[in-house]
């Protein structure tokens, strides 16, 4: 059996996670970003919150595909009201003939008050938690008309009338879908949501000893099947020919290195006994020496993380590490090997079809 395979249209690329800008996708990029992910045959292509909004691509996708699932990869929950979001999430649902998964994820403090200029309002596992309970709220009342009457600590949703009401659409189920690396988080998606959005810093044996637990407790817990929980991974890549490995490997170590010195994901780190590390990189990030920070993951850091593989090897590569992990894989493919059409289009029918 394979994976349902996924891609990222107009994600950061290597000089963004070295400190150098994001770039600036025009609106054709985007109708052509994701036309062109459905040629090649991916079941889904998504939009990251990396410096641009990750809900407007979507809706310029919706309009220039015809199959592909179309998913926020993800948008941060706590900047945006709940009404916001499922306006948004409701229209697109609607507009891509139900094509649309909102994936939603919290960021961290500093960024949410500083950046974002938001507020930050106590733990954001049990706030999140409540987040998507009055999304469910709100579609319930979208498509029902009926009485909003959410109340919680953070959220209260109890006014709507038939002028502000978006009323019902076709398709009114919005797969929704957490991002998660800590326990909490993937017990949270086991519970209430339809799938879990596994945050590349997650090595694979955090993901099997520590995340599938978790899901599979909030699932029995809800009187829901653990099967039923869509686990989307997204393993970091290193992929090239046999002379150009070694050069994707060092890319790969400044992806990871970005990650590995946020505080939020020093979870895994100290799962692995990479705490001086952890600490190591924080500090380094905290004064702006993004370029160094490749230094500090190894090799053996690099393959509890990543698959490492030649451009014939991936397809057996993901099968040995990602089966039995993910229902999902999104493929996160550098530039280069993006061009390759043919070579794209094999590998993603190749995971699907499964076996070797």
């Amino acid at each position: 059996m394979g994976f349902r395979v996924q891609t990222v249209m107009l994600g950061p690329d290597t000089d963004q996670y070295a400190g150098e800008g994001s770039s600036a996708p025009t609106i054709s990029d985007m109708a052509a970003a994701a036309a062109h992910a459905e040629r090649l045959g991916f079941d889904a292509v998504t939009a990251p919150e990396a410096g641009h909004d990750p809900f407007l691509p979507l809706a310029i996708a919706a309009e220039h595909t015809d199959r592909i699932r179309l998913g926020t990869n993800v948008a941060i929950a706590f900047p945006r009201s709940p009404l916001v979001t499922a306006q948004i999430a409701w229209d697109l649902q609607h507009m891509s003939g139900g094509r649309f998964e909102l994936g939603l994820g919290t960021q961290v403090r500093s960024h949410v008050e500083r950046r974002y200029a938001a507020a930050w309002a106590g733990p954001p596992g049990p706030r999140l938690r409540e987040y998507v309970l009055c999304l469910k709220a709100m579609f319930a009342t979208f498509q029902e008309g009926s009485k909003p009457a959410f109340e919680g600590e953070h959220y209260r949703f109890n006014l709507m009338n038939p002028f502000f009401n978006p009323g019902p659409i076709e398709h009114p189920h919005v797969p929704i879908h957490v991002a998660a690396v800590n326990p909490y988080m993937a017990r949270l998606a086991g519970e209430h949501c339809d799938g879990l959005r596994l945050h590349p810093i997650a090595t694979f044996d955090f993901t099997r000893e520590v995340v599938l637990p978790a899901v599979a407790a909030g699932a029995t817990a809800a009187g829901r099947d653990p099967e039923e929980i869509e686990i989307i991974g997204a393993p970091f890549l290193a992929v090239a020919d046999e002379a150009g490995l070694a050069g994707a490997k060092d890319k790969l170590r400044q992806h990871i290195a970005f990650y590995a010195s946020t505080p939020t994901y020093h979870s895994v780190l100290e799962f692995h006994g990479w705490g001086e590390v952890a600490a190591e990189l924080h500090a380094m990030s905290r004064e702006g020496r993004w370029k160094e920070m490749l230094s500090c993951i190894d090799d053996s850091m690099l393959d509890a993380w990543a698959v490492v593989a030649t451009r014939d090897g991936l397809v057996s590569e993901i099968e040995t590490r990602c089966t039995g992990l993910f229902d999902t894989v999104l493929l996160d493919l550098a530039p280069a090997l993006r061009k390759d059409d043919d070579w794209v289009a094999e590998t993603v029918s190749a995971l699907q079809r499964g076996g070797r």
